[in-house]
């Protein structure tokens, strides 16, 4: 869901007519009910009631822009408090990101970001398991998306999403048709390797941290499903990982354990323009649990 989107919604609440709503946009009629439609099939609920003579508010949709009133003006106070920061001189911002990263939530991340910095440029580094923390600590990078697991030294994390874990298991194993994993059902089942980097990963591993011994280990989540589906071991994923690592030789099945939390690491000392804007869009979207 795009924060623009959100503006669409509550322009035609206060127009209650699509001509007229999307002439305030400088859009056609047409791809501005596209933008409402989008809206109503991630939200799951219609928002507007059409007939060929009125447009009407439902109940959800009621509820909806309420809430989006909220998020817009929030956005927009960040434009304002933006202004105070020294001027931006159009150096990229060097963004790291490990994974599927902020999955969903990423358009509007940057869509916040960009609306505090005109002319914002972005340049894109892709991070692994093991240096995910020292890629930001180290200045390789200037934002990092990544998996939080605890304090580290020097850095400012801003959780944004929270995803729930699941197994990823070879699709002729046993495990494939389960409705839900527990460390139990798992106790003796092999593990791919991976390069965690960092001892509260293993912790948050539970019982795949016998990855840190494996000689033959996976440094990026994107190669998870494709190390499962040659060794047949198991691997341990969060659940975006279903929509952004489809593979035909794995199943992805819910597993018990704390959830996946990814979020925005910059250096603590480190606020220049793009990078206090990537700071306050985090904070903003984990406010309104705006997942995108």
């Amino acid at each position: 869901m795009e924060i623009r989107s959100l503006r669409y919604v509550v322009t035609l609440a206060e127009e209650l007519h699509f001509g007229r709503a999307a002439r305030r946009h400088y859009i056609a009629a047409q791809p501005f009910g596209r933008h409402i439609q989008r809206v109503e099939r991630e939200v799951g609920r219609r928002l507007f009631e059409r007939t060929s003579r009125r447009v009407a508010l439902t109940p959800a949709g009621e509820r909806l822009v309420a809430e989006a009133r909220k998020v817009l003006a929030a956005v927009d106070g960040l434009a304002e408090v933006a202004r105070e920061d020294a001027p931006y001189d159009g150096a990229p911002i060097r963004v790291g990101v490990l994974g599927f990263g902020l999955a969903e939530a990423w358009p509007a991340l940057v869509e916040v970001a960009a609306g505090q910095v005109p002319g914002l440029v972005l340049d894109h580094r892709e991070l692994d398991l093991a240096s995910q923390y020292d890629a930001v600590r180290l200045g390789r990078v200037d934002v990092g998306v990544v998996q939080y697991v605890g304090p580290v030294d020097g850095l400012v994390f801003d959780r944004v999403v929270s995803v729930p874990r699941v197994a990823v298991v070879p699709a002729r194993s046993p495990y494939a048709d389960a409705e839900r994993l527990t460390g139990t059902d798992v106790a003796d089942a092999a593990w791919i390797g991976m390069s965690a980097g960092h001892p509260a990963l293993l912790e948050w591993a539970g019982t795949a941290a016998q990855w840190s011994r494996d000689p033959v280990n996976v440094r990026v989540p994107a190669a998870i499903p494709t190390a499962v589906a040659i060794t047949g071991r198991l691997g341990l994923h969060a659940e975006a990982a279903r929509r952004f690592y489809p593979h035909p030789g794995v199943r992805f099945v819910p597993m018990e354990g704390p959830a996946c939390e990814a979020a925005i690491a910059t250096r603590a000392r480190d606020d220049r323009p793009g990078v206090a804007a990537f700071r306050r869009a985090a904070r903003l979207l984990a406010d309104h649990n705006f997942s995108g």
